[in-house]
């Protein structure tokens, strides 16, 4: 699409290859360097990254819903050259959201810094090493129109899901968080609803190319299963353990990520109860 020549990363993939590239190698090399290393706490930028990407997605959220109105949307199915001005604030916002995506990757390093690693899953890398890509080639060939619909709803998601990392990291706070396991319930919706709207695309077509909305459905009905997997292994067959847990006060669980500092208390009260 030429309304994003020149833009920041968009105008060569080579950078964000590399960049995945870079991230599944710090996946693989991170955990065996901090094997025999204490655990970072990182409580304090925890806070400030998460409520950054709080931020940063209510921004996303807001600007995606006015543009959409703005511009008249079709829900049913929507071009990438009828909205207008509308269009390009859309692809201006649809870039942050890309760019997000990158900066999305340092959930996964504090787990590393943490030593966190049961928390690397299948399903943690696999949706942030792919999304990354993905919307790279979104970015530069269906930038606006149809791509909204899931973006819009991810932001919202992200809204409630960072807050609850950044307030998770406060340790007088996790006694008030009692909405993890509605996050992924709120995922899960989203996915449905994001291959409900654009299967719309596909059965009443427009000038949107088909290939995408047919790519958007099988990735949507991946992550459903890694989803579904994990709800199930998480909030089913542990339901016991994870219920003792949070009454310690030891243990948050959302989407794949855990925000329990239980591993590293233990490891500040061994010690001598140094404060972080």
């Amino acid at each position: 699409d030429p309304r994003v020549k020149g833009w920041l990363l968009l105008e060569n993939y080579t950078p964000t290859f590399i960049f995945s590239v870079l991230y599944l190698l710090i996946v693989w090399l991170g955990p065996k360097y901090m094997r025999n290393k204490q655990p970072f706490s990182c409580r304090g930028i925890l806070v400030v990254y998460n409520l950054g990407l709080t931020l940063l997605s209510l921004y996303m959220f807001y600007e995606l819903v006015t543009g959409v109105w703005e511009g008249g949307y079709n829900f049913f199915c929507q071009d990438t050259h009828s909205g207008g001005e509308a269009d390009m604030k859309i692809i201006r916002v649809l870039w942050w959201y890309y760019f997000s995506k990158l900066i999305e990757f340092m959930d996964t390093f504090f787990f590393i810094l943490r030593k966190n690693n049961h928390q690397i899953t299948v399903l943690h890398v696999y949706h942030h090493a792919t999304m990354l890509n993905i919307w790279w080639f979104v970015m530069n060939w269906v930038p606006c129109g149809h791509s909204y619909f899931g973006a819009t709803l991810n932001s919202f998601i992200h809204v409630l899901m960072y807050s609850y990392y950044g307030l998770s990291a406060v340790p007088a706070m996790r006694p008030y968080l009692w909405w993890k396991k509605y996050i992924t319930q709120g995922q899960l919706t989203q996915f449905v609803l994001t291959i409900f709207q654009t299967s719309c695309g596909v059965v009443w077509p427009c000038a949107f190319p088909q290939g995408w909305l047919y790519f958007q459905i099988s990735y949507m009905i991946s992550l459903i299963i890694l989803f579904t997997n994990f709800y199930i292994q998480t909030y089913n067959k542990k339901a016991s353990s994870r219920r003792k847990e949070y009454q310690n006060g030891s243990t948050a669980t959302v989407n794949g990520y855990t925000n329990s500092f239980s591993s590293l208390e233990n490891n500040v009260k061994q010690r001598k109860q140094r404060k972080d």
